[in-house]
C-alpha cells in the first residue's frame, strides 16, 4: 500500500479525551485494540508493523487506533485506568461506524478484546489474540524471582525509558524481539520513544500486570483464535495455552518463534497469516459460516431444508441431544436465536448451498 493512512481524531469518555485513529484496507471489518507501544505514523512507516498492516488490509478494513497515553492520541489524560483504556475502544468502534466486526487483540492489548468482546457479545463476530493472556503478571502463579523481574522492569522503564542512554532500549527490545537483527532493534527503539512518556509507561505497566479477565474469558462466546510463540520471552507461552482453555470452543496455534512480535523473515509469520486469514471471514466468504467447525456446518446444511433434529440425528448417526448442542453452539456462533433465523442468515451462505450428505430417512 502506498501513502500513508489518514489519522481521525475521536473523544473518549466523561473526560473527552482525543483518541487518534485510523481506517485503511477494504473487506469485512477488523478492529485491533490498541497497545501501549503505539504511535500510528511510526508504526505505519516501519518495517517492524508495516508487513502487519499491508497484510490485513489486503483482506480486511483494518482500523487502529493509539490509545490514550500514547502515540498520537493525548498524552497525558486525566484518567488512566484499565476501564478508560476499554472506553477508548469503545469511542473508537462508534467513530468508525462499525455494527459488527472482528476483533483483534495483541499481547497486552488482548485484556481489553476479550473485556469488549465480553461486554459487547453480538458486536464482535470472531477474537483473534496473539500473544495473549487471562492475568498479569501480578496475578500469575510466579516464583519470587518472576515477580522481582516483573517489578524490577518497571523500575527500570520509569528511569531508562526517556533517557538517550541506548542500552536500556536494547534490552528492552531483545525481550520483545531476541532474535532481532540490529535495524530491527534500532526499529524498535524509535517505536519506544515516540509512543509514550516513561509516567504513562510505568502506569500502563502496573495497570497490566495487575488485570485478571480469566472470568470474562469464560463467559467469551464468539468464534476465538489464539496464537502465541512457543519461546515468547515477553509472555509466557504457558499463559497463552492456559487462556486457550478458558475461552470455550477457542482454537490455539503455537508458532515457532521466540518473538513477541513477528518478524516478517521468519516462518512463524507466514503461519501466523495464514491462520489468521483462514479463520477470519474474507470478501468473498459468507461471514455468517466462517469460525463454524465441520460438523457445524454439516449439521446446518440440514437445517436450511428445513430437516428436523430427530431426522439429522438419523442419517448422522448422532443422538437428538449431540445435535442439539452442536446447533445451540452454531446458533450462538452466528448470532441468532433459532432455526428460523439461521436459514436467512445462511440462505445465501455457503452451507446453504452445500447438497446434503445422505438422503432424507422415511417417516
Amino acid at each position: 500500500m502506498s501513502g500513508a493512512p489518514r489519522v481521525r481524531f475521536c473523544k473518549s469518555g466523561p473526560d473527552e479525551v482525543r483518541i487518534a485513529y485510523t481506517v485503511i484496507g477494504r473487506g469485512p471489518p477488523l478492529v485491533k485494540a490498541g497497545n501501549w507501544l503505539s504511535q500510528l505514523e511510526v508504526m505505519w512507516a516501519s518495517p517492524l508493523w508495516r508487513h502487519w498492516i499491508d497484510a490485513l488490509a489486503q483482506h480486511y478494513t483494518l482500523v487502529l487506533y493509539d490509545p490514550r497515553g500514547c502515540g498520537l492520541s493525548d498524552r497525558a489524560p486525566p484518567a488512566l485506568s484499565f476501564d478508560a483504556w476499554l472506553r477508548d475502544l469503545e469511542a473508537v468502534v462508534e467513530a468508525a461506524g462499525l455494527e459488527r466486526f472482528a476483533l483483534l487483540g495483541f499481547s497486552g492489548g488482548a485484556l481489553f478484546a476479550m473485556a469488549y468482546a465480553a461486554r459487547h457479545p453480538t458486536r464482535v463476530s470472531h477474537l483473534v489474540l496473539h500473544a495473549a493472556f487471562a492475568r498479569g503478571a501480578n496475578r500469575r502463579d510466579a516464583s519470587r524471582e518472576d515477580l522481582a523481574l516483573s517489578n524490577g522492569l518497571a523500575t527500570l522503564v520509569e528511569f531508562g525509558w526517556g533517557s538517550s542512554f541506548s542500552t536500556f532500549h536494547r534490552l528492552f527490545a531483545l525481550q520483545f524481539m531476541p532474535d532481532a537483527t540490529v535495524e530491527q532493534q534500532r526499529l524498535f527503539e524509535a517505536l519506544i520513544r515516540a509512543s509514550t512518556s516513561p509516567e504513562q509507561a510505568v502506569r500502563r505497566l502496573q495497570i497490566v500486570h495487575d488485570a485478571d479477565v480469566t472470568v470474562l474469558a469464560a463467559r467469551l462466546a464468539c468464534p476465538t483464535l489464539v496464537l502465541h510463540a512457543v519461546g515468547d520471552a515477553r509472555v509466557p507461552f504457558e499463559e497463552g495455552r492456559r487462556l486457550a482453555g478458558l475461552i470455550p470452543g477457542a482454537r490455539f496455534v503455537a508458532l515457532r518463534s521466540r518473538n513477541h512480535i513477528l518478524a516478517e523473515n521468519e516462518p512463524a509469520w507466514r503461519q501466523w497469516l495464514d491462520a489468521v486469514t483462514s479463520f477470519l471471514p474474507r470478501e468473498d466468504e459468507g461471514p455468517s459460516v466462517a469460525g463454524l467447525t465441520r460438523r457445524e456446518r454439516e449439521l446446518l446444511t440440514f437445517v436450511v431444508r428445513g430437516w428436523a433434529n430427530r431426522e439429522i440425528a438419523a442419517a448422522l448417526r448422532l443422538s437428538i441431544k449431540t445435535v442439539k448442542n452442536h446447533l445451540s453452539h452454531a446458533f450462538s456462533k452466528l448470532g441468532v436465536r433459532n432455526r428460523a433465523q439461521a436459514i436467512v442468515l445462511l440462505h445465501e451462505a455457503r452451507a446453504g448451498r452445500e447438497p446434503p450428505p445422505a438422503a432424507r430417512p422415511a417417516a
